[in-house]
């Protein structure tokens, strides 16, 4: 059995860069990203907030959801974003710790 997943899109200020990723556990991903602990690109590019997300019962779903958003053009990504958070405020604070 799989387990569940989740997409989500890190930026670093409303309409800054763009991060998406996928995992199987939110809350500990973001704070990750948040206390600079995830080497690359999040942390070259100070992306901290946390600003869209989407759950999948399993895993290999929220994978392939991901790959999919990542071809996606940014227009496509940030009408996403405007869809659950239109004020592109950091959604952390909002998931269960």
């Amino acid at each position: 059995m799989h387990k569940g997943g989740w997409v989500y899109i890190m930026t670093n200020r409303r309409n800054g860069t763009l991060y998406c990723g996928v995992t199987g556990d939110l809350s500990r991903r973001a704070w990750q990203h948040r206390e600079g602990l995830v080497e690359g690109f999040t942390k070259q590019y100070d992306l901290k907030r946390l600003v869209w997300y989407e759950h999948f019962p399993d895993i290999r779903d929220a994978i392939q959801r991901e790959k999919t958003i990542k071809h996606w053009s940014r227009a496509w990504k940030v009408r996403l974003i405007h869809g659950m958070n239109p004020d592109w405020d950091d959604l952390y604070e909002t998931l269960s710790h």
